[in-house]
This record gives C-alpha cells, structure tokens and sequence, in this order.
C-alpha cells in the first residue's frame, strides 16, 4: 500500500516540522536548517549523520574541537571514508567551521570543503578587542584590506568565508558590522551573523539584518545569550540559549528583518554547553527532541511575520 507523503513525513519528522516542510510560506520565503555537529560533543559522525535529515536540515556543520571532534574523526579516518559515510546517509557538507585556524589560514580548508563538495568555511575575526565608533570603523576597513588575498582565493575556489561577529574582536559592536555592510565588496565574504554576541543590543539586531542585507548575510545563527554558555548551570537554563527554550530574545523582529532582505543563507540552531565539548544532553534522541522544538518554536513564527 503506497503511504501518503503527509503521513510519511509526520512519522519520520513528527506533524509540526513535517507541516513546515510540507507547507512554504505563500511569498516563498522560508529557512534553510545545517546541524552544528558540534552540539553532539565528541559523538561519533556516524552517529550524527542521520539526524541531519531527521531534522530537516539540508547539510552538515562539522566542527573541530574544543566544541566538537568530529573535524578530528574525519583526519583520521580520511577523506574517503567520509566522503563515502556521507554518501551512505545522503548528507551534504555544507560548512566546515574552523575557528582555530583564524581567517588568514584558511586556504588548506577551503581546498578541503570544495573537494567534499561544501559551500563555506566559518571563523572568527582578529584586530582590536571591541572597538566602537572611528576605531571600529578602522579596524573593519584594515580586516578588510587584508582579507583580500583570501577572499579571492576562497572565490578562485567557488567558497565563501563567514567571519562571525563575536565578543572580543574587532567584528562585534554594531558599530564594526555597520561598517562592515559598508566596505565589504565580496559576495565571496559575509557575516556569520550572531545574535548571542549581540546581547546588550536586542533592538540593533533586525536594524544590522537589514542593513547588512542579504548579500553580507551567508549564515546566521538561531541562539540567544545565555548564562549558561560560560558557567555550569542548570540544564533547563543553559538550554534558554536556544530558541523555544524560555529565553528572553524576541525572534519575530529578527525573522521579520531575514524576510525583509529575502534571506538566502544559512540558519542554526546553537548553543555551547558547559564545559565546552561535551554533548548539549546525554543522548542522540534528548538532542533530536529538543532540537525539533526548537525548529518548531521558529517555524510557528513564520507564518505571523508581515
């Protein structure tokens, strides 16, 4: 007997991501999910793998440590066996976030991510510590500058680097992504937009989507601050970094700014647990739970966003 796509999708996704897969948005807008393998801990990838589609996600995050080791599995087993492993449970690389390497060193990753067949490599920004105002503008037009170089060898490559905007580097007042929106002149370079770093400015956070639009826009990350990505708290608190979870973050006025902009990059759904490293919960099925109430917490917004 042939079973009805509905009811093929509610089983295997559960009704309300179902119903967001089933149903696009009448103006076509809707979002497009990547799983950070990173809120896995040190799990094994294969472990990983087959909740990118039991979550609805069109690729894969893979993370390196401190978050996550998954980067590390993949060195020492091969491009080979991953490329197989991903081939065996339909995945697609999307993203290799690679922090570590900063964003002057990134030419051996992104020779990488094109042969496994990704579209962006991810990391952090250098420079002066929080600037605001003349010195934050500075610091921008010299990152800038010296990218350079390595943006056109990611678009020699047919990649694009996200710099995320994170506390303690030059990228993180909203003075320095304002200029940033202003200077960049490379579709091949964008923000890896946080909202979480943005926490003493909730109000600036669908002001910067917008005026950042969608051509600086490749990824943005569905997580709020929280207190318990830097200390040991309860997991109920620690969660609230996500969306749906009991946070104080309003996300109508950023999902109503990414259909402002018809936003076509990439959203998350993150958070850090502490200590760094170790799965968000105990298991595969606690993860994939909250995780779908998190997506469906975002999803039953779309619909009421003019």
């Amino acid at each position: 007997m042939m079973i009805p796509r509905r009811t093929f999708l509610q089983t295997l996704l559960g009704a309300p991501l179902a119903h967001s897969l089933l149903h696009a948005e009448p103006d076509g807008f809707s979002l497009r999910y990547v799983l950070a393998s990173a809120l896995y801990g040190d799990m094994p990838l294969e472990t990983i793998l087959p909740e990118v589609a039991a979550l609805g996600c069109v690729g894969l995050d893979v993370w390196c440590k401190v978050h996550g080791t998954q980067r590390e599995q993949i060195s020492e087993k091969g491009d080979a066996w991953f490329l197989e492993t991903l081939q065996k449970h339909g995945v697609k690389l999307e993203v290799s976030t690679r922090y570590p390497l900063g964003p002057f060193r990134l030419q051996d990753e992104i020779r990488w991510v094109k042969k496994m067949g990704g579209s962006m490599v991810l990391c952090g920004c250098v420079g002066p510590k929080n600037p605001t105002g003349s010195e934050a503008r500075d610091a921008i037009r010299k990152f800038l500058s010296e990218m350079e170089p390595h943006v056109a060898f990611a678009a020699e490559h047919g990649i694009r680097i996200a710099i995320e905007n994170h506390s303690n580097t030059a990228l993180s007042h909203p003075d320095s992504l304002r200029a940033f929106a202003e200077w960049n002149r490379s579709e091949h370079l964008g923000i890896a937009f946080a909202p979480h770093h943005l926490g003493p400015w909730p109000d600036e956070i669908p002001k910067l989507i917008r005026e950042l639009g969608n051509r600086n826009l490749p990824f943005v990350y569905l997580q709020e601050h929280g207190e318990g990505a830097s200390r040991k708290v309860a997991k109920e608190i620690e969660l609230q970094q996500l969306p749906g979870m009991g946070g104080s973050l309003d996300y109508r006025p950023l999902l109503g700014a990414l259909r402002a902009i018809r936003y076509t990059g990439l959203v998350e759904l993150f958070m850090h647990p502490t200590p760094r490293g170790v799965p968000i919960l105990p298991t595969v099925t606690e993860i994939r739970e909250v995780l779908r109430k998190s997506r469906s917490a975002i999803d039953s917004l779309l619909p009421k966003i003019p």
